[in-house]
């Protein structure tokens, strides 16, 4: 029976990624939140990955303005344990799929990224998780998988879509970005494509290196927030448009966070579905306990 490590289980992504792989008796997975494993303990990162085919990397140091403040903590989570679970996996024999991000990227194009764009992070938090995904690439030439991601939202943890319906109990008005260009992608789905990923490294049926876990299409935090309002029942005129000036953050975040996702046909794989029909799609979705249910 094939055997899968999936760290940082106790996260939105985590948590979907298990629920998928519960579905499948085929697979024996041992879910390791972080109580249960520290990623950057290596004799523990070690002992964690033995007897495993494959590990699926989902912990993260996620505060991008946190990492701006204290950027060798991050890194210390983003890389530094990277680097430890791709030196056990290369040890051990072991498949790696690192989550990454698309703030390694510069984010001042105006055409999707292709997965070999120049790296040029704009944030501490975008450096930090270069470390990591430069961590995979030395480590594990052969087995090693970065799936970059962005703008997450899902049933298990604190996001965008999740935050507006909660303003929308406070405030009749919110003013969202519409400056800031991207790809708003439901955790679950990404997970659904990470497991058909890993089928495929298992099978050796994929290239290794790097691949675009983001929904198609592109939007606006202001387009998602009047998509969210809509689905939810609430009038997405209440949503006002404004520029990212207005909400200066210590982090800078980049202006197009636009993916391409050419390398999953490498895999005979399709991309991920139109963000637009992937919310619809969680917004409808019996897995509970969806925070955008809305009385």
């Amino acid at each position: 029976m094939t055997r899968l490590l999936v760290t940082g289980a106790g996260g939105m992504l985590g948590r979907d990624l298990v629920a998928v792989l519960g579905a499948r008796p085929d697979l024996k997975v041992t879910a390791a939140t972080r109580a249960d494993l520290d990623i950057t303990d290596p004799a523990a990162v070690r002992t964690a990955v033995a007897g495993h085919d494959l590990v699926i990397n989902t912990g993260a140091w996620t505060n991008v303005d946190a990492a701006e403040a204290d950027e060798a903590a991050a890194t210390a989570v983003n890389g530094h344990a990277v680097a430890n679970l791709a030196a056990a996996c290369a040890t051990d024999g072991t498949r790696l799929i690192q989550i990454s991000t698309d703030y390694v990227l510069a984010g001042n194009a105006d055409t999707p990224y292709p997965e070999d764009a120049p790296i040029a992070p704009v944030n501490a938090y975008g450096r930090s998780k270069l470390v990591g995904e430069q961590a995979v690439a030395r480590l594990l030439p052969d087995t090693g998988y970065v799936v970059r991601t962005a703008w997450l939202y899902g049933a298990h943890g604190p996001n965008f879509v999740a935050t507006m319906l909660r303003l929308a109990t406070q405030h009749e008005h919110l003013d969202v970005v519409d400056d800031q260009h991207g790809q708003p992608t439901w955790s679950y789905a990404l997970a659904e494509r990470l497991v058909a990923l890993a089928d495929a490294a298992l099978a050796g049926q994929a290239p290794p290196g790097v691949y675009h876990g983001t929904c198609a299409g592109q939007t606006t935090w202001y387009g998602l927030a009047r998509a969210a309002f809509t689905l939810a029942g609430l009038d997405p005129d209440r949503i006002r448009p404004t520029t990212s000036d207005r909400y200066p953050r210590p982090a800078p975040r980049p202006a197009y966070s636009v993916l391409g996702h050419n390398r999953w046909a490498a895999v005979g794989l399709p991309p991920l579905p139109d963000w637009h029909s992937a919310l619809v799609d969680a917004f409808h979705s019996p897995a509970p306990p969806a925070p955008w249910k809305v009385a």
